[in-house]
């Protein structure tokens, strides 16, 4: 009995030493195996603390739009603190240059607006006008080189009448409301039926073909 035990517990020592036998080559060890990487969830951006949430998790604030500068704006009641039918602005940039005509109109120009000059009677700004180096433009976004189709579409209604000095297609186009005595707009449209220029002001000096006259 003796003998048996220490028989066995032999062989059980052999098989504990005993290499391991070759790996099978069709099946890679634990080296060769290829590492698993298992997707990790992301977080709920909705149940974390609102500190805690990246940049990227929170909505974009829109970006606001830049509005236009009022001084850049022509309206019908004037352009910046030039005013339709008010004086001129005291101690503004505002001032007659260049060859006057004899008797009361006078116009008057601005460096900050170059482009534009008004016309001046009875001491009152009676019309303003926007010409080809202006980037003025109407509320409406119309400005000097605009369509001829750009300002029907927008002021439906306007009279037509031919230009004074311009062959047709060149016209003016006038608010049905010009003579009420409000102010108004007029434009005058080129052979290439675009804008070239633009008037505001008030009867008769909006009717103006040139200049004062």
């Amino acid at each position: 009995m003796r003998t048996f035990v220490s028989a066995l517990t032999l062989s059980i020592a052999l098989v504990a030493c005993s290499p391991d036998p070759d790996p099978d080559p069709d099946t890679p060890n634990a080296a060769q195996a290829p590492e698993v990487v298992q997707s990790v969830p992301e977080p709920d951006a909705s149940a974390m603390p609102e500190q805690s949430r990246s940049p990227a998790a929170s909505t974009p604030s829109p970006t606001p739009t830049t509005a236009p500068s009022p001084g850049k704006v022509l309206a019908l009641e004037g352009l910046g603190d030039l005013r339709i039918g008010a004086a001129l602005p005291r101690g503004g940039s505002w001032a007659e240059r260049g060859a006057q005509i004899d008797g009361d109109c006078r116009t008057v120009s601005s460096p900050s607006y170059p482009g534009v000059y008004a016309i001046v009677t009875d001491g009152k700004v009676r019309r303003i006008t926007i010409g080809e180096r202006s980037d003025v433009k109407l509320v409406e976004g119309i400005g000097v080189g605009a369509s001829e189709r750009d300002v029907v579409r927008a002021f439906g209604g306007f009279r037509a009448e031919p230009h004074e000095y311009v062959a047709a297609p060149a016209k003016y186009l006038t608010a049905p409301n010009a003579a009420g005595g409000d102010p108004a707009l007029r434009f005058e449209i080129g052979q290439d039926r675009k804008v070239s220029l633009i008037h505001v002001g008030t009867m008769p000096a909006l009717g103006y073909v040139e200049g004062c006259a």
